[in-house]
């Protein structure tokens, strides 16, 4: 994998929308937010529209913030879904910055 910036290639206004809307609402759903040193890593309820949810925000995001690495957990037997998002370092805070955490 090539050193790609840990940028956005979104415009401010879609930006915005993008923070209200995607990886920001996701966040927000979530019932645990777990800060680690390269990105956060998420827990949602095992619930019957989380992982498409989860799936179509990962498919959007993944073409604006390229840096991002997504990996997805299900637990056994209708456990918690778990997600994790990270980048090179600095990741954490831009996100922290475009999501207000």
């Amino acid at each position: 994998m090539s050193n790609l910036p840990i940028a956005c290639t979104l415009g401010p206004a879609a930006v915005k929308a993008r923070r209200e809307d995607l990886l920001g609402s996701l966040v927000r759903r979530a019932d645990e937010r777990l800060d680690l040193p390269d990105g956060y890593r998420v827990r949602f309820t095992a619930a019957d529209d989380a992982l498409p949810i989860i799936g179509k925000v990962i498919e959007v995001e993944r073409h604006c913030c390229r840096f991002l690495t997504f990996q997805v957990t299900v637990e056994p037997d209708n456990g918690p879904i778990w997600l994790e998002f990270t980048g090179p370092p600095g990741t954490r805070e831009f996100l922290a910055g475009m999501l207000d955490l």
